[in-house]
Parts: structure tokens; sequence; C-alpha cells
């Protein structure tokens, strides 16, 4: 499975030629206007900077290789008062099993893990304010417990929403030796990917 950081909480995921573009974003401080040609596209709740499909041109339809799962959780740690439901999608190709997580605001119950399932990989929001903070994003991925794990929905200044963490201080919390900063915004996973992940972005930006 081939995985491309969009910027924000946007992701490409691509396996045998088929495009899945993940919580497509529009009007996020720094980055520039989204553009993505995909077959599909997944939403994890509809705010703005997850749900812009005006964004995304889709492809001619064609059988899917991915297993598409959902798992209802909260964009906060109140039921969903103040910030409404956040949906978490399961995506399996080729043996290869990854989360999006969305927007989760809260630690994941007992029922919910079980139905998340084992796991190679996990894109998690670690910025706080509007989803988990760093703490609470290690917490999710120590349960899930995940061969690796891609960061997202941060602030690494200028890019970004302003009022939310940097993704240093979820980086801080893990040993120095399972952090792995890519060259680029994509990474090909294999049986052998482990840790964090760190996508590129400023030669994201740059192509």
């Amino acid at each position: 499975m081939h995985i491309t950081w969009l910027g924000h909480a946007c992701f490409l995921l691509e396996q045998d030629g088929y495009r899945i573009i993940l919580d497509p974003y529009t009007d996020v401080p720094g980055y520039p206007p989204l553009e993505a040609e995909a077959h599909a596209a997944f939403c994890s709740h509809h705010h703005f900077d997850h749900d812009y499909l005006q964004a995304v041109q889709l492809l001619p339809e064609r059988e899917s290789p991915f297993r598409v799962r959902t798992v209802e959780t909260f964009h906060d740690d109140q039921g969903g008062v103040l910030r409404g439901r956040n949906t978490i999608h399961v995506f399996t190709a080729d043996d290869t099993a990854v989360a999006h997580l969305g927007d989760l605001g809260h630690q994941l119950t007992a029922k919910q893990v079980e139905e998340i399932g084992p796991l190679d990989g996990v894109l998690v929001p670690v910025g706080g304010v509007y989803t988990l903070d760093a703490a609470g994003a290690k917490q999710v991925c120590h349960v899930l417990n995940p061969k690796w794990v891609i960061p997202m929905h941060y602030h690494h200044a200028p890019y970004g929403l302003s009022n939310v963490g940097s993704v240093e201080d979820f980086l801080r919390l893990w040993p120095a030796g399972e952090i792995h900063h890519l060259p680029g915004n994509e990474i090909s996973v294999t049986p052998e990917t482990a840790g964090v992940l760190v996508p590129e972005f400023l030669k994201m930006l740059d192509k």
C-alpha cells in the first residue's frame, strides 16, 4: 500500500492503481488549495477541514482492492456534545490494515478497540484542542498497538490550525530510535515498516 500525506488530516491511499482520498480539506492556513483525483473519498466528519469533496475529482468506477470498515466514535470527550460524531475508517488491502482516526477526541472503549481490530498502521491526530492531544494520541497508539504510526492534524508554522499543538510534543513521547523522518510526503509500507513515520511537509509543498 502506498500512502501520501496531502496535509492536515488528508491522505491518499493507493493499491494496484486504485486511489482513495481521506478527509479532504479547505481553508486550512498555510496549505495550498487541495486538488486531487481519486476513485473514492471518505470523510470522518462534516467540518470544512475534513469534508471538502469539491477538491476531489472522481475517476471512473472500477473494482476496489480495499476492504473498508467503520467504527463510530466522537469528536470530543463528552459523547459528542461539543463537536458531534467522528467515524474511524479501517482500510485493508494486500493484508495491510490502516486506520484513519479522523478527529478522534477521546480514549477508545474496549468495544471500539475490538471493532477496529488488528492494525499495521494508524493515522492519528495529535494536536489537541479539537482532537486528542499528544499524550492522548500516544495512549491510543499504545492500545491499538500498530506496527507504525503517522501523526496528523498538528501545527507546523506557518502550516495548519494555529491553535493546535505541534508534532514535536507527540514525538517527544517516543524513543528517538523509533522516529523516522521521511524524505518526502509519501511511503510504500511493507511488512517491515515500523515506528513513527513523520512526512516532510516542506518538500511536499515545494513540489
